[in-house]
C-alpha cells in the first residue's frame, strides 16, 4: 500500500502493484472506501484522498453506472469487464482535462488483518487506457468512410450516361471505362483497355497524344491535360480535353482515373482568335497583293484545309466578258506529306479557266461554289486549272472556290482542298475561311489600289520618257529601270532632243516620292522645262533659274525635284563642248575613251525651288574630246542601303572607267543591271558618245 489514514480500513500488502503498467485500485468495504492506488492510477487520475468512498473520492469520473456494478460485484462475487464507448474527461496529476477511452476490470477481493478477524470484502478496480487505439480506430473508420463516398461518387461518375471516363494502371493501361464512352466512339470495352483507347484520337493527333501520357505516367503530375480529337462512331471528330489524375496510396500511384470533356466550341472560338490575330498581322504588313494572299493560304493549311490555292487577276474589270478568264495563280499551301518531286499543285502561273467549270462560276456569279468528287474520281470541271492531276493523286475528295472581292469585282480567288482522312469542309471550317478574308479584303482592297495607282504612274512616266534623237555623228542612249525592290514608280525622268540651232539638248531629272503625285510633278516639271529651253537661247543655268521661279510662283506646294540641264554644243575649232547647271542632283561624269572618268562639278547649285529669286545659277562649259562618252543618271544608281553616297559614285567612276570603249548600249546596261541587284530605288540614265576624230562640224 501507498499510504493509509485513520479511518481507512485494514488492507492486504499490495506493494507487487506498484510498478504494474496499469492503473489499481482497491476499494474496501460496504462503503467501498478507497484503500490503495499505484503509481499508474495516479498518473492517470491524479492524487485521490485514501479512506473516502469512491462516489466521493472520485466524483469527477462520472462513471455512475461503474460505481454501481462495482457494488454489484462486491456482492455477488461476479466480474465485471467493459471498454468505454465515449470519453471519460478526466483531470490528470498535472491538472489537464482530457477526454480518455479505458477498459476496465473489476472482481472481488477478500483481506484479514494481521490479528486473525473476520475477512473483509472489496473491490480490485484494474484500468488499462485506449485512447490511442480508439483514436486510431476513429481515423481509420474516418477514412474508410470517405474512401467510401469517394468511390460511390466515382462508380456513379462511371456510370453515368454523359460522363467518357476510364481508369488506368500505374502503368496508364486502360481497365476500365465508361458505357458512354464506349458508345460514342464505336468501341467495345475490350477495344479501348490496354492502349486501345489511344486509337480513338485523329491519326494525325495519336502520335502526340501517345507521347503525352507516356511522359504523364513517367513524371506523375497532379493533373494531366490534353487536348486531341476523339473520333465518334459516325466517323465525325471533335475536340476533346483529356483530364486524368493519379490516385496513390501510401505515395504510391495505384490507378489513374481520366475524365474527357468535348471542347469543340470552345476550340474553335480560340482557333478563330489565333488565325484572325495571324491573318491580320501578316496582311497588314504585306506591301504585295501576293504576299497578303500567301498569308492568307498558310494560316488556313493545315489548320482548316490540307490545300490552299489563291489566284489573282491581273487587270480588274467589270462586268467580266464572256471571254473565257485568265488569272494568275499566285500562292499554294499544301500541308506535309501531299508534296513529293513528282506530285505537286501547279506552281505559281497564268492559267486559262475553263468556260462553265466551277472555277468560272466562282468568279462570275460572285459566290461560293462546292464540289466533292470521290477521291481519285476528280473531272476537270470541279479543281481549279492546273491542279487536276495532284488532286487525283492524293484523294481529294472536297474543293470549294471562293472568290474575294473588292467592292462589286471579284479580284481574287480563294481554294480550299480537302483530302484522304480529312473530313469534307463543313460550316464551322467555311465560316472561319470566311471571317479570314473579310478581314483581309480592306488590306488586300488599299494593296490592289496602290498597284492601279501605280500601274497609272508607270504608264505616265513611260509616256514622258521619249526616244532620244540620232543627230548626226552622235549616239544616245537612254535607259529607265522601276525598283526592283518594290512594287514602286519614282519621279525619275530624262529627256533629250535637237535645238534649232542644232544643240543637242539633255535634261535628267528626279522628283521626291514613289506615287502618282510625284509622277504628275515630274510631267510638268519636263513640261515647263522643254517649253522654256526651246523659247530661250540661254545658259543652262538661266533657264533653270526661270524654272526656279516659275516654279515657286505657279506651284509653290510642288515637292522637292534636282536636275541637270546640259547642251552638246558646237565649239570653236570644228569641236563640241557640254554646257551645263546642276541644280541638286549628282554631277555628270565624263568618260575618256583610254580609261579615264572624271566628274564634272562646276556649276552645282541647290535643287530646284530652293534658290531665292534675285539670286542666278551658274553654268559651266567642259570641252568634248573625239570618242569620250557624257553620262547623267539619277541617285538610285549611285544609292544603296547602308552606304553613303561617296562609295557609290567612286564604283560609278571605276566601273565606267573600265567600260570606256564597250558599246554604248552596253555600257548602260552593264551599269543599270549592276546597281539594280542592290537598289531600293529606280533608276534613269542617259548617255552620248562623241565619234572619234569629231570634228563637230561648221564652227559656230
Amino acid at each position: 500500500m501507498t499510504g493509509s489514514d485513520s479511518t481507512a480500513p485494514p488492507a492486504p500488502p499490495l506493494d507487487l502493484f506498484d510498478p504494474a503498467p496499469v492503473a489499481v485500485a482497491l476499494f474496501m468495504g460496504p462503503r467501498l472506501l478507497l484503500a490503495y492506488t499505484n503509481a499508474e492510477y495516479k498518473e492517470l487520475y491524479g492524487e485521490r484522498p485514501l479512506g473516502v468512498p469512491a462516489r466521493e473520492a472520485l466524483r469527477d469520473l462520472e462513471q455512475e453506472a461503474a460505481f454501481d456494478w462495482a457494488e454489484r460485484v462486491m456482492e455477488t462475487g461476479e466480474t465485471f469487464r467493459y471498454t468505454s464507448e465515449s470519453p471519460v474527461r478526466i483531470r490528470d496529476r498535472h491538472g489537464r482535462l482530457r477526454d480518455r477511452y479505458f477498459t476496465v476490470s473489476m472482481s472481488r477481493a477478500t483481506a484479514r488483518d494481521g490479528g486473525g478477524g473476520p475477512e473483509e470484502r472489496g473491490v480490485l478496480f484494474v484500468a488499462l487506457e485506449i485512447t490511442p487505439e480508439i483514436t486510431a480506430r476513429k481515423q481509420i473508420r474516418k477514412l474508410a468512410e470517405k474512401r467510401r463516398r469517394a468511390l460511390q461518387r466515382y462508380e456513379s461518375l462511371v456510370t453515368a450516361a454523359t460522363q467518357l471516363v476510364w481508369v488506368a494502371d500505374p502503368s496508364g493501361r486502360v481497365t476500365e471505362s465508361s458505357p458512354y464512352w464506349e458508345g460514342i466512339t464505336g468501341r467495345s470495352g475490350p477495344e479501348i483497355r490496354g492502349d486501345g483507347w489511344l486509337d480513338t484520337a485523329h491519326p494525325e493527333d495519336r502520335p502526340g497524344l501517345a507521347a503525352a501520357w507516356e511522359q504523364a505516367v513517367e513524371e506523375v503530375p497532379e493533373l494531366f491535360r490534353h487536348t486531341y480529337r476523339l473520333g465518334h462512331a459516325d466517323g465525325s471528330y471533335r475536340h476533346y480535353e483529356l483530364r486524368a489524375v493519379p490516385v496513390r496510396e501510401s505515395g504510391r500511384v495505384v490507378e489513374w482515373v481520366g475524365a474527357c470533356a468535348d471542347v469543340e466550341d470552345r476550340w474553335w472560338q480560340d482557333r478563330r482568335k489565333d488565325l484572325m490575330a495571324r491573318v491580320s498581322s501578316a496582311v497588314t504588313e504585306s506591301t504585295r497583293v501576293e504576299d497578303a494572299l500567301a498569308a492568307l493560304g498558310e494560316a488556313i493549311v493545315p489548320e482548316l484545309a490540307d490545300g490552299c490555292g489563291l489566284y489573282l487577276f491581273t487587270e480588274i474589270t467589270e462586268p467580266v466578258s464572256d471571254e473565257p478568264l485568265v488569272i494568275n495563280r499566285v500562292a499554294v499551301s499544301v500541308r506535309d506529306g501531299l508534296v513529293t518531286e513528282d506530285m505537286a499543285p501547279a506552281p505559281p502561273r497564268t492559267e486559262r479557266v475553263e468556260r462553265g467549270s466551277a472555277f468560272d462560276r466562282a468568279v462570275r456569279e460572285q459566290r461560293p461554289v462546292h464540289r466533292r468528287p470521290a477521291p481519285g474520281a476528280a473531272e476537270p470541271g470541279d479543281v481549279p486549272p492546273g491542279t487536276l492531276t495532284w488532286a487525283n493523286a492524293v484523294g481529294v475528295h472536297d474543293i470549294v472556290m471562293i472568290p474575294i472581292t473588292v467592292g462589286d469585282v471579284v479580284v481574287s480567288v480563294l481554294t480550299a482542298y480537302s483530302s484522304g482522312d480529312r473530313p469534307p469542309l463543313g460550316s464551322a471550317e467555311l465560316s472561319l475561311i470566311r471571317d479570314l478574308i473579310d478581314q483581309s479584303k480592306p488590306s488586300v482592297g488599299t494593296i490592289l489600289e496602290y498597284r492601279r495607282t501605280q500601274r497609272i504612274s508607270l504608264a505616265l512616266q513611260r509616256s514622258l520618257l521619249t526616244e532620244p534623237p540620232r543627230p548626226d555623228g552622235l549616239e544616245i542612249v537612254a535607259r529607265y529601270e522601276p525598283s526592283a525592290m518594290a512594287d514602286e514608280v519614282g519621279g525619275d525622268w530624262y529627256d533629250s532632243f535637237v535645238l534649232p540651232d542644232g544643240a543637242v539638248t539633255l535634261i535628267i531629272g528626279d522628283v521626291a516620292g514613289h506615287d502618282l503625285s510625284a509622277a504628275i510633278t515630274m510631267g510638268k516639271m519636263r513640261n515647263m522645262l522643254r517649253g522654256l529651253v526651246v523659247d530661250r537661247q540661254e545658259p543652262p543655268g538661266d533657264i533653270l533659274r526661270r524654272l526656279d521661279l516659275g516654279t515657286q510662283i505657279l506651284n509653290p506646294e510642288e515637292t522637292t525635284t534636282t536636275c541637270i540641264l546640259a547642251r552638246i554644243e558646237h565649239a570653236p575649232g570644228g569641236r563640241r563642248q557640254l554646257h551645263y547647271s546642276v541644280a541638286g542632283h549628282p554631277p555628270p561624269l565624263l568618260v575618256g575613251p583610254e580609261g579615264t572618268a572624271r566628274y564634272l562639278d562646276q556649276a552645282q547649285d541647290v535643287l530646284l525651288g530652293g534658290l531665292a529669286p534675285d539670286l542666278v545659277r551658274s553654268s559651266s562649259v567642259e570641252p568634248l574630246p573625239p570618242g569620250c562618252t557624257v553620262f547623267l543618271y539619277t541617285d538610285g544608281l549611285i544609292e544603296r542601303p547602308g552606304q553613303d553616297i561617296d562609295t557609290g559614285l567612286a564604283w560609278l567612276r571605276r566601273k565606267a572607267a573600265r567600260l570606256a570603249t564597250v558599246p554604248l548600249a552596253d555600257f548602260c546596261g552593264e551599269l543599270v543591271a549592276e546597281a539594280m541587284a542592290e537598289s531600293n530605288d529606280d533608276i534613269a540614265v542617259v548617255a552620248v558618245r562623241m565619234p572619234e576624230g569629231d570634228s563637230g562640224g561648221p564652227s559656230g
